[in-house]
């Protein structure tokens, strides 16, 4: 009988029978601020969540959609999951621009969790389970910052906006280079500035790192990589930043009615926005007033607060919430003692 059990037990571990995988565990619980315990938005500061979900063209969720789940009762992705989130701020009070990264695996408790039930899952997963001013509110309420603005694009319309500004330049490693060879980048979309040779010709081994320029569709395949180069989707979210932050430092000669056009490329390029076209103009005319100044940088997690884990039979990160907050309300609210410092 021994002999039966431990070859049955033997059996369940290897084809998964139900039982935990021995690398998994439970998450430690989550504390957030209540959303009506948020403090006020700093005066001069105005927060814009840019996200981005996993697709090339998908239709967006909508607004009283039910949470989407397959016939087993597991999620389902319908809607796309947001893979790229970046918070910009605009602070026309201490001539700041910032941008604030997330990575796509950070756990978080989700909107209908309450005291006594946490309902812990991905955070990239909320889009697409209950919709985009709930991944609002979840972002709000683990980083301590009140974030109600949103636009939602698909890669294709991220892709346009990129072509609309004329592309990109990136420097690329060598081993970027390999890896996008092998994504196959469509030819002609990347090419050495230096010597203009399509990447898309040769091997790896002729193109030397450097930097390159890239159309819409190539920049946004290269702001996916994640299994290249180190740091997973750590790089990834870094990679986001930088291709953003490029854009902006190409907008920085451009005329106010340039700067409307844009604005009415982005209100033609969008999946899901709940900023109206006064809005969009008005984070427009905060952008403009601040295209002088340097762009900062800053991702949740921060070193130190994070550790990987597998839950649900998926790869996730374990954040320090607290830390994330503490080093977000650093971040913010150095712009006032910038401001102290500059009138004492």
């Amino acid at each position: 009988m021994r002999r039966l059990c431990c070859m049955a037990l033997a059996l369940c571990l290897l084809i998964g029978g139900g039982l935990a995988r021995a690398d998994e565990r439970i998450p430690k619980p989550i504390q957030v601020v209540p959303y009506e315990e948020l403090p006020p938005v700093l005066d001069g500061q105005h927060h814009y969540m840019l996200l981005c979900i996993d697709q090339w063209d998908k239709a967006p969720r909508p607004a009283d959609a039910a949470t989407p789940v397959q016939s087993n009762g597991k999620r389902r992705d319908l809607y796309g999951n947001t893979d790229g989130m970046v918070l910009v701020t605009l602070d026309t009070r201490a001539h700041r621009i910032m941008l604030t990264s997330f990575i796509r695996d950070a756990l978080i408790l989700k909107p209908d969790s309450t005291e006594e039930n946490q309902k812990i899952g991905r955070i990239n997963y909320v889009y697409n389970d209950y919709g985009p001013e709930a991944l609002c509110r979840v972002i709000s309420q683990h980083v301590g910052v009140r974030v109600e603005d949103y636009v939602l694009f698909n890669f294709t319309q991220i892709a346009n906006i990129v072509d609309y500004l004329g592309g990109v330049d990136i420097e690329l490693t060598a081993s970027e280079i390999a890896y996008l060879q092998r994504y196959a980048v469509p030819p002609g979309s990347v090419r050495s500035v230096a010597t203009g040779r399509d990447l898309r010709s040769g091997s790896a081994l002729s193109h030397q790192p450097g930097l390159y320029h890239f159309s819409g569709h190539s920049a946004v395949i290269y702001m996916r990589i994640r299994k290249t180069g180190g740091g997973g989707d750590f790089m990834r979210t870094q990679r986001a930043r930088t291709v953003m932050s490029t854009l902006a430092d190409k907008c920085r000669e451009i005329t106010w009615e340039e700067a409307e056009a844009l604005v009415n490329n982005i209100m033609d390029n969008n999946t899901l926005t709940n900023i109206n076209l006064e809005g969009m103009l008005d984070a427009a005319r905060y952008a403009y007033s601040l295209r002088d100044c340097t762009i900062e940088e800053l991702r949740i997690p921060p070193d130190g607060a994070v550790k990987p884990i597998t839950y649900a039979a998926m790869a996730a990160q374990e954040l320090d919430w607290e830390a994330c907050r503490r080093s977000m309300a650093t971040y913010l609210e150095n712009s006032f003692l910038v401001i102290d410092d500059e009138d004492e």
